[in-house]
């Protein structure tokens, strides 16, 4: 056990200045932000007019983070949907909701992410690297206001094992869209303040879980550009034994770039991906 395909997304690349070094260590003081006690999400109702669904939900607050997520709070608050992919969700409605949980964690080397690599059985995306999470269900709410959030806990807990309740939820990132899979998805973003032990719970679904030190994600020699059959370019990570591309890739390399923690990578490196990608 360890601690903490198909996707044919591109998500932006444009280029950023750059900021040399790794993020701040995990070892600074956690202190409290300036932002009040805990808010629901984004245009969730509250008080007694407030539907069932939306009482109890989880919150989202930036309240006692570790000061080294303030760049990813910060970017998380000011990123348009533009910035992050070309791909949004069709104006139509058309898509299925679905939310993935990008939660960040303090390793034993800082900062790192947890991610997961999906069975080789799946007919969706097998076999690839990924955040937790899926397709949101009935008893979720309202896809426009808590469901993703239910929905990246739930995913999270059923895919490995983590305890929702050593979570917690500060940022919620524009809603993207996944052409292939016709997936509209919401990142949710997460501090794992008490990690629990985390592992393959369904070998059907999932080949194993693990966490990446967010200092090998910003390493250059681990950053390439995954090239489809079909002639897609992305951007791509080679860590932890893995390949990670696609959609994911896509929403990893936007939030270094955007929290400033990007640094001078060749673009050029490319690796081919299957022609079953």
């Amino acid at each position: 056990m360890t601690r903490g395909a198909r996707d044919e997304s591109s998500v932006a690349q444009a280029a950023a200045p750059p900021q040399q070094g790794q993020p701040q260590a995990a070892s600074r003081a956690v202190r409290a932000t300036a932002q009040g006690p805990a808010a629901p999400a984004p245009g969730a109702r509250t008080g007694p007019e407030a539907p069932y669904e939306d009482r109890g939900a989880p919150r989202v607050s930036t309240q006692g983070l570790p000061g080294w997520l303030d760049p990813v709070v910060e970017a998380v608050r000011t990123v348009r949907p533009t910035q992050l992919s070309r791909f949004l969700p069709p104006e139509d409605g058309r898509g299925r909701q679905s939310a993935v949980l990008i939660l960040f964690g303090d390793g034993p080397r800082g900062p790192e992410l947890l991610l997961m690599e999906r069975a080789g059985s799946l007919r969706s995306h097998p076999g690839q690297p990924s955040f937790p999470g899926g397709a949101l269900d009935p008893e979720d709410g309202d896809p426009h206001t808590t469901g993703p959030l239910r929905a990246a806990l739930r995913e999270a807990e059923e895919e490995t094992g983590l305890d929702p309740a050593g979570v917690q939820l500060f940022g919620v990132l524009p809603r993207l869209y996944i052409p292939v899979s016709e997936f509209v998805v919401t990142p949710v973003l997460g501090w794992w303040h008490d990690p629990s032990p985390v592992g393959v719970v369904d070998p059907a679904e999932t080949a194993r879980v693990f966490t990446v030190p967010v200092a090998d994600l910003t390493n250059p020699d681990h950053r390439v550009t995954a090239v489809h059959p079909r002639g897609h370019l992305g951007p791509a990570f080679t860590v932890e034994s893995a390949l990670v591309w696609g959609f994911t890739a896509g929403v990893i390399d936007r939030l270094l770039h955007f929290a400033g923690w990007e640094r001078p990578w060749d673009r050029s490196r490319q690796v081919p991906l299957d022609w079953h990608a």
